[in-house]
């Protein structure tokens, strides 16, 4: 966790095709400027390897922040509303023609990418500019969260695993203040509006992205304090120079409320999922969300009520009530969907060795920068629990034998869930006022690209150059590189 989004990309466009201002001459130009330097950033940072990809994030968010003033601008003039109190007028000449290649709609084929999406409103490139932002910030939580789980090199300390948390949980926050004002600005359109052009910027997966960056930052919140996990991966690291570890404490009044936060955000994963149920026969349906993504959404379920389990049988551990604490356990195993092993170890036979292959997998997924946590953290929270059930049934076999109750009752008497984040309102970027009075000028150029392509490798611009003989285009490569 958190997702591990894929950033789409998109195709040159001249504002001044479409738009004109007559306040403001030079907007057009401006937008078109700065939107070009965003197309070029998103289509470099793909092309990046998977290892050099967190290290440019900043350069995306950084051109989407210098963007996106100049096109809430444009939007403000078309509605005719006030900058700073001055007027901005927009016209539209023509509908706009834009594409870009979406990221969450439909299942990818092996070897291929989704097909490109065309939009003709200013309010979906809106929409896909401010939710490329928001899956930005939560990527740069997944690279401020990675060292975290690295097994390859020395254990971080606590005051670094401390900023690793807060960081991380402030662009979550972040993320989710930008899913509410789209979703809510998605509800608001009037009923002539049409339908978005994909699942990406659908209401109901807005709607789903807000719940799941809520969740998350949720976990974080408990994360911050349970010292469980950094055992577990400390005791995996052959990095690591202690040889001695002492029991994690947890006083019983926070392993309770830590309890409730995981089933708090058991409770938003299930609302992301329930949102993205509704799309199949939703306004716009036109492809579903992608199966991977529905499926982490049931993992993050699993694995926070999972931990919720956890909490509670520490709490009942700490209480002298070891065969309920057990208990506990169990039931968090089978809410992971894990068969419980009789003598708490790995297993033999197949079962075990693809146990262990799969942990080595994902060990190397989070070496390598790659599509570690995709599975929601279900299995982090089984190590942490098989760990904690292989000692507890040790101390109540040889010292306490106290019976261990069914596990039905113990997840009816579950509390609900309790918040402990709010999120801020997004505050649209608008332009500074001499920004804005600059623009009063006429503009000192065009901003027409041309007719370039839109591609996902180095083509050419096709049509013959004038005054040659008749030949193949291909032998005049005059074009310029395309954008996906």
């Amino acid at each position: 966790m958190p997702y591990p989004f894929v950033l789409p990309t998109t195709s040159s466009f001249a504002f001044s095709s479409s738009f004109t201002c007559e306040s403001h001459p030079s907007l057009p130009l401006q937008a078109s400027t700065h939107r070009g330097v965003v197309r070029d950033t998103l289509k470099r940072h793909k092309r990046l390897p998977a290892t050099s990809q967190p290290a440019s994030l900043s350069s995306v968010i950084s051109a989407l922040h210098s963007y996106l003033p100049y096109l809430f601008a444009i939007d403000a003039g078309l509605s005719n509303k006030t900058i700073h109190s001055e007027e901005v007028s927009v016209i539209l000449k023509t509908a706009p023609l834009i594409e870009w290649r979406p990221t969450l709609s439909g299942n990818l084929l092996p070897g291929r990418e989704r097909p490109r999406t065309k939009i003709h409103s200013l309010e979906y490139e809106l929409f896909f500019a401010l939710s490329t932002l928001a899956n930005a910030f939560t990527l740069q939580s997944r690279a401020a969260l990675q060292p975290l789980y690295q097994t390859t090199n020395a254990p971080v300390g606590t005051a670094q695993r401390q900023t690793a948390i807060a960081t991380a949980t402030r662009h979550l926050l972040d993320a989710a203040s930008i899913y509410t004002y789209l979703a809510s600005r998605a509800e608001s359109l009037p009923p002539d509006c049409p339908p978005p052009p994909c699942a990406d910027i659908a209401t109901t997966t807005l709607r789903a992205q807000r719940a799941l960056a809520l969740a998350e930052a949720t976990l974080l919140a408990v994360l911050k304090d349970d010292p469980y996990p950094a055992v577990v991966a400390q005791a995996r690291n052959p990095h690591d120079t202690e040889w001695m570890y002492k029991a994690p404490d947890i006083p019983k009044v926070r392993a309770h409320l830590f309890a409730r936060l995981c089933l708090a955000a058991g409770e938003h994963a299930a609302q992301a999922a329930a949102a993205l149920g509704t799309r199949a026969g939703g306004k716009g349906a036109s492809s579903s969300v992608s199966d991977g993504f529905v499926r982490y959404l049931d993992d993050l379920r699993r694995a926070s009520r999972a931990r919720a389990c956890r909490f509670f049988g520490i709490d009942a551990e700490l209480g002298g009530q070891t065969g309920t604490a057990i208990a506990w356990l169990r039931a968090g195993l089978a809410e992971l969907g894990v068969e419980r092993k009789g003598d708490g170890g790995k297993g033999t036979g197949l079962k075990g060795l693809r146990k262990e292959w799969s942990e080595r997998r994902e060990d190397k997924k989070v070496e390598k920068g790659l599509d570690w946590g995709a599975d929601g953290g279900r299995l982090e929270e089984t190590r942490v629990i098989e760990m904690l059930e292989v000692k507890w049934t040790k101390q109540n076999d040889t010292m306490l034998t106290q019976p261990i109750p069914p596990t039905g009752p113990l997840l009816a008497q579950m509390p609900s869930g309790r918040e402990i984040h709010s999120i801020k309102p997004f505050e649209p970027p608008l332009l500074a006022p001499d920004m804005l009075e600059a623009m009063r000028a006429p503009p000192d150029r065009s901003d027409e690209f041309g007719d370039y392509p839109s591609s996902d490798e180095e083509t050419a611009v096709d049509p013959s150059p004038g005054g040659t003989f008749t030949g193949r285009s291909s032998d005049y490569r005059t074009g310029t590189p395309g954008y996906f």
